[in-house]
């Protein structure tokens, strides 16, 4: 029995009818995002299309902020599950750098579901601050996470910390050092450098597409892409040295 069974066999009656209305909000609350964008998400709307009350409603989410939470979760694990998936199946593809692969999905992921990317990365919703910590940042962490580890397997830590990431400030590396031991704070100041700098052009090549400022470019937007994923994986793993014949 497959494991997602075996936990769903352990809950309770209540417990499986709680879940199924939970996820039944979850997917009127997208279809409401992608048929009307995230900033008109309502709770009286969502109700009012199950056949329930607001006042049933806050039985699941206690308020329009929890909802709000629970999507942008639920969107950041959904996108992490496609990067992982599309990773998992090319795993015996050596010809194929897997940092583009990964790269690919998530540009795949956001155009086909441009909603809730914009929920994730569009303008902030009003009156929506996602919790200190919470799910959603956990969420975050866990996508970014897949980014890092393909874009530094095969470098030590030695490596890492002697790339050349020469813009760092005295300042900014002494806050990089302070970062929490998970996630970013897992690696040395140069290489976040790095990483963030890299993310930014993938991620900014995906916003543009997603947003419809590259729409000139027809059908060759995918090539643009990969051409540009190519050259900053290129210009990161140049700036990281050679292990040194003390690693042989």
């Amino acid at each position: 029995m497959p494991a997602e069974e075996r936990v769903t066999a352990r809950l309770s009656l209540r417990e499986r009818r709680r879940a199924a209305a939970t996820q039944e909000i979850l997917d009127a609350a997208e279809r409401h995002i992608v048929e009307n964008g995230p900033a008109a998400l309502s709770l009286r709307a969502i109700a009012r299309d199950l056949g329930m009350t607001v006042q049933a409603l806050y039985h699941y989410f206690p308020s329009w902020a929890d909802l709000v939470t629970a999507l942008i979760t639920k969107a950041y694990d959904d996108m992490a599950d496609a990067v992982q998936a599309a990773l998992d199946a090319a795993a015996a593809d050596a010809t194929t750098s897997r940092v583009l692969i990964a790269s690919e999905e998530y540009r795949r992921w956001a155009i086909t579901h441009p909603e809730r990317f914009q929920l994730l990365y569009g303008t902030p919703l009003r009156k929506y601050a996602a919790p200190a910590n919470g799910p959603t940042t956990q969420a975050m962490i866990r996508m970014s996470s897949i980014f890092q580890r393909e874009m530094f397997d095969g470098f030590t830590t030695a490596q890492l910390a002697a790339a050349d990431a020469p813009a760092i400030s005295p300042s900014m590396r002494a806050h990089l050092e302070q970062l929490p031991p998970h996630g970013l704070g897992a690696l040395p100041p140069p290489a976040i450098a790095l990483l963030l700098s890299a993310w930014g052009h993938l991620h900014g090549l995906v916003v543009l597409e997603v947003f419809g400022h590259t729409g000139f470019l027809g059908g060759h937007q995918a090539e643009i892409f990969r051409m540009g994923v190519q050259n900053l994986v290129e210009d990161v793993h140049s700036r990281i040295p050679d292990p040194g014949p003390d690693a042989m």
